[in-house]
């Protein structure tokens, strides 16, 4: 027997965003995922890199409170390194402040504050 609140697979238009290893879930519109997926897929070569630059566009997305296609619109017209660097630009706004992503020169912690670090 049907229930009013049965969920009808044909009519629901979003889709299921789980990334196991950094213990993420989400449910976003189906026609904003397609169309973050399509263009990562046309920048990259592999559909893992696309998969991962996809989960992590509405996961900055949702901690920001900004629309996924919005946030896309940032990274038209740049090459692969550039949409790469400015995702961490992105992935670091919502990170500890004790890890970056992308930065090439380590920073240098302040001398009172690491000399009371156990190692």
């Amino acid at each position: 027997m049907s229930t009013v609140n049965e969920i009808n697979n044909r009519v629901d238009q979003t889709v299921r965003i789980f990334d196991q290893f950094y213990n993420y879930d989400a449910n976003v519109p189906a026609d904003q995922y397609d169309a973050v997926r399509s263009f990562f897929r046309s920048v990259f070569k592999t559909d893992s890199a696309a998969d991962n630059f996809t989960v992590a566009i509405f996961r900055v997305a949702q901690n920001s409170g900004q629309n996924a296609i919005t946030l896309l619109s940032t990274f038209e017209n740049k090459t692969p390194p550039e949409i790469t660097a400015t995702l961490c630009y992105y992935l670091n706004g919502i990170r500890s402040p004790s890890t970056l992503l992308g930065v090439l020169t380590p920073t240098t912690p302040n001398y009172y504050t690491a000399r009371n670090v156990k190692q």
